[in-house]
């Protein structure tokens, strides 16, 4: 479980083919201190640490993690949102992140506004895709709150903090985000459906 605040961004240092399988080595600020079989996410993409050396660590993305993430776009010198796992009895800073994306957004408009940037991005038509007006979203791993939201897409605004210490700063019209939906919100959606 995590809560959508990135707490380091790190960068692909090695991309390994095995098989259908991708071993990524993401060096960070904190992978020195991660232990093998810890979990964290990756873009919003909860993975397993399966190796730690110096300042990197590897995890393995397989075949239907590639398929519905971003993930398989990554190459050496991408910058990728981190955030371990959340402790019991921490501050729930953001909202309630599993690390299961849910699918691929599209960014289709980028704009600097007075000091902040808004963000616009499409999806497919999906019952599990929803959003509402002032409901969390997570876009790559970050914790956000929906401004407008349509059946496929939503736009968020981002504070200039979130904007310079998260892959957001590199991020451009037509590039793919990982998305997870509101878990409560999908929990009700599927409740109202019986």
């Amino acid at each position: 479980m995590f809560t959508g605040i990135v707490e380091a961004m790190g960068t692909v240092v090695g991309r390994i083919e095995n098989e259908q399988n991708v071993d990524f080595w993401i060096e960070s600020p904190f992978s020195a201190e991660l232990k093998v079989d810890q979990s964290v996410a990756h873009n919003g993409a909860c993975l397993t640490v399966v190796e730690v050396k110096g300042s990197a660590h590897r995890v393995t993305a397989i075949r239907e993690t590639l398929l519905k993430t971003n993930l398989g776009d990554w190459a050496v010198g991408t910058m990728v949102n981190l955030e371990r796992c959340l402790k019991m009895g921490d501050r729930l800073d953001g909202h309630w992140v599993q690390g299961h994306v849910d699918g691929l957004g599209k960014c289709v408009e980028a704009l600097e506004d007075g000091g902040s940037w808004r963000f616009r991005f499409v999806h497919e038509d999906k019952l599990e895709m929803m959003t509402v007006p002032k409901g969390s979203i997570t876009v790559n791993g970050v914790s956000l709150t929906v401004v407008d939201s349509t059946k496929t897409g939503f736009s968020v605004a981002i504070i200039p903090y979130t904007y310079e210490h998260t892959n957001f700063h590199s991020l451009k019209v037509g590039d793919a985000v990982n998305l997870e939906f509101d878990i409560l919100g999908k929990y009700l959606q599927r409740m109202m459906m019986k």
